[in-house]
């Protein structure tokens, strides 16, 4: 078996051989790593494109707007309008939302990947992605996405390892996702609803907590932290507590479980074991 520094190298090989690059950055760890590695590999002949939308939290916008240019993409980071919540069936938020945003996305990605001699547009999915419910992963494989990481292995814990090795300053960055994750599924999403959630949680990180998710739920914010940080978060329930108020949640509820990535998906389990 490879260590991390082997499949790092394999890695690099590989996306040698793809010649060139479109890389979906959207500024999390992965994205970030394997666009800094497609950047050392292939120079200008690495892409970036970010699809941003409503569901895409503004503060990571802005983070990898700032990363692009760190890594010296200047006109090779495509940051583009994404529409999600136009997809039809997309805002009624059915379990396999996830397929239809990656569907979204490489559709975003084509024509950029089109223009640069049909490029391969590759995907930061880690071997770790593949044992949640993930439907996501199926829709951009069957859209042509390369999916490099899960070739050679890259584990989440390897590749932060890595990125620290690399100077990445997203090598210890909490675990992300679109904010479309905070819905439970057959809830409506909407821009208003987004913008609460966004706004919830940059409150929360302006007091200090990185690890979070505020699950929506109609009039009431469930709140998930580290398990490290409940007693914390108590403390600080009255600021808590009106912040969500201001943001139109008649009650907020710390979830004593703690984080969880992709806890919504925890009630997909038994309704496959129930089913025939």
């Amino acid at each position: 078996m490879l260590s991390a520094d082997g499949k790092l190298e394999a890695l690099r090989t590989q996306l040698q051989g793809y010649g060139q690059v479109v890389v979906a950055f959207s500024g999390g760890v992965d994205s970030a790593f394997l666009l800094k590695v497609a950047v050392d590999a292939l120079g200008d002949r690495a892409h970036a494109v970010t699809a941003v939308s409503p569901t895409m939290a503004r503060s990571e916008v802005m983070e990898a707007i700032s990363l692009g240019k760190q890594l010296g993409l200047g006109e090779r980071h495509h940051v583009v309008d994404s529409h999600e919540l136009e997809v039809p069936g997309f805002a009624e938020n059915p379990t396999h939302r996830c397929a239809m945003c990656k569907t979204e996305l490489m559709g975003v990605a084509q024509p950029i990947a089109t223009a640069l001699g049909n490029a391969p547009i590759i995907l930061g999915t880690n071997t770790d992605d593949l044992g949640d419910v993930r439907p996501g992963i199926a829709a951009a494989r069957a859209r042509g996405a390369a999916m490099p990481m899960v070739d050679v292995g890259l584990a989440k814990t390897e590749i932060r390892a890595l990125s620290k090795e690399l100077g990445l300053s997203t090598w210890d960055k909490p675990q992300l996702a679109c904010l479309s994750s905070r819905f439970p599924y057959g809830t409506q999403i909407t821009p208003d609803r987004l913008r609460r959630v966004d706004d919830f949680e940059d409150g929360l990180r302006a007091l200090g907590f990185r690890q979070l998710r505020v699950r929506f739920h109609d009039t009431i914010a469930r709140l998930e932290v580290e398990a490290s940080e409940l007693s914390r978060m108590v403390e600080a329930r009255e600021q808590i507590v009106a912040l969500g108020k201001r943001l139109g949640f008649a009650y907020v509820a710390l979830d004593l479980a703690g984080f969880r990535s992709g806890s919504l998906n925890e009630v997909l389990v038994p309704l496959k074991r129930r089913s025939p």
